[in-house]
């Protein structure tokens, strides 16, 4: 008997001891199913006596039903998404997708973007040609970790590849000089839309996307307040103010909603001047957008980098 007939005869003893306890026990949802099923990837790999594809195959299909079975937040799984897609890709390498599916959902904490990060550099290795991948780890280091050097060290690289789009030198280069605009706001989440391949992953670049759009109207506003008190002499009180004279400033406010908002989901947002800051914003957002990230993603950063610094302390100490 040949060495690969043997390995398939084990194989097959291995598929069907498996059909038999399956048909045993009561039915779960790969997410019912706990971690301790998803082998070491080197275990794994020990353990798939030549058939590394096929039974990558089948933890692929697990990360993908732990996705799917999650309506409300896949990202709360992204431990055992990282688990599943490092099994994954050191079974089968040569893959693909799945090096980006783990960036797009693994986003719960510092450590997970690192760890998507840490497989979106095994995908760079294994896919060298492939724009996606680093146009992703550059997002992730822009976007996720407040890092836009970094980002821009991916964006530099992928800009040189086949097929890479004209934007990414661009977006490298405002990322280097300006460190984080608006404009590179603008242009990494519009492709991160263009990008993207469903609803689910689509809603939280469009919120984003939202805010800029939003933050540009409030610039405009801006611009047209020191307008206004250098024409009038006077503190902008009221928006208003803005519309009214022989001459006004505008012939009417921006939207204070984004374009993308179906007319059903308007709510009247209106532009208002804060009393304690003076800022102007929308009572869509609430806030003011600024550059590279809004209130709650520079608070977000802010948190792991602290819980990095005190995990550090603890170890030092």
């Amino acid at each position: 008997m040949t060495a690969t007939v043997t390995r398939m005869a084990v194989l097959l003893a291995l598929v069907a001891i498996t059909g038999v306890v399956q048909a045993r026990i009561e039915p779960v949802s790969d997410i019912q199913r706990g971690d301790a099923f998803i082998p070491r990837p080197e275990v794994a790999k020990a353990a798939s006596i030549g058939f590394g594809a096929l039974l990558a195959d089948f933890y692929w299909l697990w990360a993908v039903q732990v996705v799917g079975d999650e309506v409300q937040n896949p990202a709360q799984h992204a431990a055992k998404i990282g688990r599943l897609v490092d099994v994954v890709t050191t079974l089968d390498p040569h893959v693909d997708h799945p090096y980006r599916f783990a960036a797009i959902w693994m986003t719960d904490s510092e450590a997970s973007v690192r760890e998507a990060n840490r497989l979106l550099e095994r995908g760079i290795a294994q896919h060298p040609d492939e724009w996606r991948n680093r146009h992703l780890l550059g997002f992730n280091h822009f976007f996720y970790l407040g890092e836009p050097a970094r980002a821009a060290d991916a964006l530099e690289e992928a800009a040189v590849l086949p097929r890479a789009p004209a934007y990414l030198g661009r977006l490298a280069a405002r990322l280097r000089s300006q460190g984080g605009s608006l404009e590179a706001s603008a242009l990494f989440l519009q492709q991160m839309l263009d990008q993207a391949h469903d609803d689910g992953s689509r809603a939280p670049y469009q919120a984003a996307f939202d805010e800029v759009e939003i933050e540009y109207s409030a610039r405009a506003l801006d611009r047209a307040r020191e307008r206004f008190e250098a024409e009038r002499g006077t503190p902008l009180v009221k928006l208003a103010e803005l519309l009214r004279g022989p001459e006004p400033v505008l012939e009417a406010l921006p939207p204070a909603e984004p374009s993308s908002l179906p007319e059903g989901l308007r709510r009247g947002s209106r532009w208002a001047i804060d009393p304690e800051t003076s800022e102007i914003f929308s009572t869509y957002t609430g806030r003011r957008y600024e550059p590279a990230l809004h209130a709650t993603d520079r608070k977000r950063i802010r948190e792991w980098r602290d819980a990095r610094r005190s995990l550090r302390e603890t170890e030092d100490g």
